[in-house]
Order: C-alpha cells, then sequence, then structure tokens
C-alpha cells in the first residue's frame, strides 16, 4: 500500500526549499547548483521535485521563456511553525515545554542565542500570549 502524500516537506524538499529562501526565485539549473554537493542529486532529479512540490503547493511555477522559475510558496517562518506544530503534537503529545526541554538538554544555545530567545519570550508576553 502506498504511503498517503504529506503537507510537511520532505527533507530533499527543505533542501530545495532553503535554496528557493536564500536565493529567491530560481530556475532547476540555479536550484540544482546552489544545492549542497554532498546531496549529489541529478539535474532531472531536481527537476522532478520540483515538479512534485509544485503538485503539492510547496513551490509556485512561473514561465520564463523557454524555462520555469520556481519560487517558494510559503515564507519560511510558516513552514517552521507548520514543522514544529506538527512535531510537538506527534512526539512531545502537545506539549511545548517538553519540546523546549529537550531541545535544551541536546543543544545548549549560545549567549547571543540565548539573548535573542530572551528577547522572543519578552515580546510575546508583552503581546498577551
Amino acid at each position: 500500500m502506498a504511503r498517503p502524500r504529506s503537507s510537511q516537506p520532505t527533507n530533499a524538499e527543505l533542501a530545495i526549499l532553503r535554496v528557493l529562501w536564500e536565493r529567491g526565485p530560481s530556475t532547476v539549473r540555479e536550484v540544482h547548483d546552489a544545492l549542497p554537493r554532498h546531496d549529489d542529486i541529478g539535474y532531472t532529479t531536481v527537476l522532478k521535485m520540483l515538479q512534485i512540490m509544485a503538485d503539492k503547493g510547496q513551490v509556485k511555477r512561473a514561465v520564463r521563456g523557454r524555462g520555469h522559475v520556481y519560487r517558494a510558496a510559503l515564507p519560511r517562518e510558516v513552514v517552521q511553525r507548520r514543522l514544529v506544530a506538527d512535531l510537538i503534537d506527534r512526539v512531545f503529545g502537545g506539549s511545548t515545554a517538553s519540546l523546549v526541554m529537550q531541545a535544551l538538554a541536546a543543544k545548549q544555545p549560545g549567549d547571543e542565542e540565548l539573548a535573542r530567545i530572551r528577547g522572543t519570550v519578552g515580546k510575546a508576553k508583552s503581546r498577551g500570549r
């Protein structure tokens, strides 16, 4: 039985989305060339993945000359929020505190990251979250 298509991007799709978020609208060739070399993904594989991602609504496609230009359909922050929300629900039973505790146990943030975290938490509290 085939696995149902997930609305969440796969690791390979996330690699392509990272390229599009960093570079902006790009051709298949530009995406392929910008992917990390250790991934060793062929041009036609990137093309097929972008076509699938377009079908899934993860990227938008526009015609430019004889080719297509792709861009991420959603901003990075929206995709990150959705992935984290899914992780919290599936792995941590809906507990944000459990996620944070495990994240801090897995990797201690540096001083700069801690300052950013404190600033973000302070802003959220002042908005009534």
